[in-house]
């Protein structure tokens, strides 16, 4: 009985991944119909589902969260005026153009999730392209290339961040110490390949720039409230988890929703149920159901042996395992989204660990609350750079990328996975090369 529950588990991840790679279901619903099926053929009863996706309770608290607090201000329109700021402040210049998106888009990825970010700022890239005369679909791509990258600036920057942070119970402050520099240089990177992948933008010069009206910003005083609150929940994001009482990102998260959603209410610049049901609730279904999958691979043992067959290939080689783990973990995730790879990820990396005596028994626990050995950590490290990094591949590598694609072809462009790949693929293996760099010097 536990070899076919073993196997239903094993095929049912497999299968709603092979779903979403070749987009034959809509990610949402491959996931539920697969946590279903768990359900249904008793891998695991419907309370034992629950518990799995209160062990996450965070992740899917941080995000709900984020999500409520942008959308509340987004009647403000201070995207819109940012972006047309922007293209007014390039003056014509096609290198200044590029090098603006990635200065506006860097800061918001580092505190919002990229797909969120690149859903509100990229409507606004065609219509101002085609004002002044030149191809959106770069600057699209440009977009989504950092909005993945910069995700690895902060803990909440990236869900895939978030979650390898949350298993191994490390700090905002603790990784920005540890880890942000890897999101610096992994902007810089894309900084020095402009020239080269998007040599034809660079290069340009664009007229009608002067004539470019900016949209005005509405609600100045509930948007000046708005950013109090917004600088509030940065504040807590930084020093909560050190306060006497600790307060968890989550928790930041909530309460800055909780106090936007108070705000547009008082101010009537929206409805609350407008601004709810906005929210990206596919996105965060996808979420709970994924950890579901997982918990069925943890339950049935799939996890303890492939487990076992990573130690038998890795041993105790900390620097071997996190060349390796982070190659394997990058282009696995250029195919397959990486929230479901790093869920699955995190509890398998763990169990070879205790599998090699380099942790112990309680650590491998999802509740353990502890630190981690630091001789350890180096590989959990490679694991979110791979998963971030990995996004940047092709398409299909992270959910940004797919926005992004969507938003194109509603206003008459496309961009095609060729032409994707042309500018993700360089843009991945030099920032994979120069992380496993970073890891080696700082780390190892």
């Amino acid at each position: 009985m536990e070899n076919i529950s073993a196997f239903i588990s094993l095929t049912t991840f497999v299968s709603v991944i092979l779903a979403i790679m070749f987009e034959k279901v809509h990610l949402m619903v491959a996931a539920f119909l697969g946590a279903l099926i768990l359900v249904f053929t008793h891998v695991m009863t419907l309370g034992e589902a629950i518990d799995y996706i209160s062990q996450s309770h965070a992740t899917i608290a941080l995000f709900f969260g984020i999500m409520v607090l942008i959308r509340a201000f987004e009647p403000t329109q201070i995207f819109s005026y940012l972006a047309g700021q922007m293209v007014k402040l390039s003056r014509g210049s096609g290198k200044l153009l590029l090098l603006g998106i990635v200065a506006i888009t860097t800061p918001i990825c580092a505190v919002l999730p990229n797909a969120t970010t690149v859903m509100l700022l990229a409507p606004l890239i065609p219509p101002l392209a085609q004002d002044i005369g030149i191809d959106f679909a770069p600057l699209l791509i440009l977009m989504v290339l950092v909005a993945n990258s910069a995700g690895l600036l902060t803990l909440v920057g990236d869900p895939a961040t978030f979650i390898v942070g949350d298993g191994i119970n490390i700090t905002f402050i603790e990784y920005m110490q540890r880890l942000s520099l890897g999101g610096v240089l992994a902007i810089v990177a894309i900084i020095c390949l402009l020239p080269v992948l998007f040599s034809k933008t660079w290069n340009s010069q664009f007229a009608g720039y002067e004539n470019l009206k900016l949209p005005p910003i509405n609600h100045p005083r509930t948007l000046a409230f708005g950013s109090l609150i917004m600088a509030l929940v940065l504040f807590l994001f930084v020093v909560g988890e050190s306060l006497p009482i600790p307060v968890q990102p989550g928790a930041v998260a909530l309460m800055g929703a909780g106090l936007a959603l108070f705000l547009a209410h008082q101010s009537k610049i929206d409805t609350v149920n407008n601004i709810l049901k906005d929210v990206d609730w596919s996105t965060l279904i996808f979420f709970m159901c994924t950890f579901v999958m997982i918990g069925g691979l943890e339950k049935t043992g799939v996890v303890r042996q492939l487990s076992t067959i990573l130690g038998m290939v890795l041993g105790q080689n900390i620097a071997l395992g996190c060349i390796v783990l982070m190659v394997l973990v990058a282009l696995l995730s250029s195919v397959v989204p990486n929230i479901p790879l790093v869920v699955a990820m995190v509890p398998l990396l763990k169990q070879y660990l205790f599998n090699v005596n380099l942790i112990t028994a309680e650590m491998v626990d999802p509740n353990f609350s502890g630190q981690f050995p630091s001789l350890v950590l180096p590989l959990f490290y490679a694991m979110m750079l791979g998963a971030t990094l990995g996004g940047n591949g092709t398409l299909v590598g992270a959910s940004a990328n797919i926005v992004a694609a969507g938003i194109a072809e509603l206003h008459g462009g496309k961009i095609s996975f060729y032409r994707f790949l042309r500018y993700g693929l360089p843009v991945m293996g030099v920032q994979i090369g120069v992380s496993i760099v970073f890891i080696a010097f700082r780390f190892l």
